[in-house]
């Protein structure tokens, strides 16, 4: 079995105005950089064989103190990607609501059959997620690895392991904190999820859940 901690990038500049990033490639704040750290300063001790991240460079700034704290390298990947948000990106809802409110509506009832226009399939984000989920667990049969990436690719994962509908993401986790950590242990094609949107900072202060036998 491999557990996978599955943590959002740190806090974006785009954070304070509730700006769409999807693929756009937007840099960490101040505040971000901080929260990386305080990653870090978690995954120096949590028992870590890798980091993984997504490209997008906010992913990338967030996972490299934590590969460094456990002497390795960050390894990214692109399917950890955001999806894309179309006609979202760099929009804020007030303003799309302005531009397309039909579709915006439609989006809030529904975000995976009405997408945002121009924007990535829902499906395709999660059939790209999966694939790398194997891959570090083909990498990483018994370990357990830190995985840097994205809010709505993580809320849309958890529905598909853990068999929810997928068009209820975005009610059923309405909220990915920034460097949150949820933690995910698959065995044999079966997903458990063992945290969800934990801060570092408490999550430090708990002892690992232990594997059964």
């Amino acid at each position: 079995m491999t557990d996978l901690v599955l943590a959002r990038h740190g806090e974006t500049t785009w954070h304070v105005n509730n700006r769409y990033a999807g693929s756009s490639d937007i840099p960490l704040s101040a505040r971000g950089r901080a929260q990386a750290e305080a990653l870090a300063a978690w995954a120096g001790d949590a028992g870590l064989d890798a980091v993984w991240c997504s490209t997008l460079s906010r992913a990338q700034e967030t996972a490299l103190p934590s590969a460094r704290a456990i002497g390795a390298e960050p390894r990214p990947d692109e399917r950890l990607r955001e999806i894309h948000f179309g006609e979202g990106e760099g929009r804020t809802a007030a303003e799309m609501e302005r531009l397309f409110p039909q579709r915006r509506a439609a989006f809030v009832t529904d975000p995976v059959t009405h997408h945002l226009p121009g924007g990535e399939d829902p499906h395709l984000t999660v059939k790209r997620a999966v694939s790398c989920f194997d891959d570090i667990i083909h990498s990483h049969p018994e370990g357990r690895v830190l995985v840097v990436t994205h809010t709505t690719l993580i809320r849309l994962a958890l529905c598909h392991l853990l068999h929810l509908p997928l068009r209820e993401y975005r009610r059923l986790f309405p909220s990915v904190r920034n460097t949150g950590l949820t933690t995910l242990r698959l065995s044999g094609g079966h997903a458990s999820l063992i945290d969800f949107n934990v801060p570092p900072g408490a999550a430090a202060a708990h002892p690992l859940v232990p594997r059964e036998p």
